[in-house]
């Protein structure tokens, strides 16, 4: 699994031009103020016990699939591994293949987070109502906060490697340089342990 990630990451980093999604300045600030707003119910989703920690895990690293942040690939592998997931599911999980190891009743979930993730989180909306209306309300927005995490932990990775890129040359193709630089000093001190951790 180590050795998939930073593979992935050095094959990114090589290329001409950055590709995966990163933060623009907008959406960093927006993200952080959401987060900000509504800590009260994120801090909840632990007192929900509909959504266990393996729900979680499954849906944090179907999301982190589709956006290929290696840390966040890295970490949630670790971590699903940790809380009794297989490394089989936790594989077939990064490849987008969850049907076979998850629980029936997580299933839509999982197909919702991929869809999530894959519009950009511009979700079909019969499709939301359908997510909504089979977990419901309260289960619902758990599971919706978790993507909204991960998602914002999936581009706080890939800006930093867009940034790493630009230093070596491949910037990303509507990188913003200013912004760039602001984001680099304020993720310095979590995303430097991270790049070293990732390549133990």
């Amino acid at each position: 699994m180590e050795r998939y990630t930073t593979h992935t990451r050095e094959i990114c980093l090589m290329d001409q031009n950055f590709r995966k999604r990163t933060f623009t300045p907008r959406v960093f600030f927006n993200d952080i103020l959401f987060f900000l707003s509504h800590m009260p119910r994120i801090i909840g989703i632990l007192g929900n016990e509909s959504v266990s920690k393996t729900f979680v895990e499954r849906i944090m690293t179907v999301v982190t699939a589709v956006n290929g942040c290696v840390y966040c690939s890295w970490f949630h592998a670790k971590q699903a591994v940790a809380i009794g997931i297989s490394g089989d599911e936790v594989r077939d999980l990064l490849n987008l293949q969850f049907h076979t190891h998850a629980p029936r009743e997580e299933v839509p979930a999982l197909l919702y987070a991929q869809h999530y993730a894959e519009t950009d989180r511009h979700p079909d909306a019969t499709m939301t109502d359908e997510f909504y209306e089979y977990y419901g309300e309260e289960t619902a927005t758990d599971l919706y906060f978790s993507m909204r995490m991960i998602y914002f932990g999936n581009l706080f990775g890939n800006t930093w490697d867009a940034v790493i890129s630009r230093f070596r040359g491949h910037p990303a193709k509507e990188g913003n340089v200013a912004f760039e630089i602001v984001f680099f000093v304020l993720a310095f001190v979590f995303m430097t342990p991270a790049m070293v951790l990732i390549k133990d």
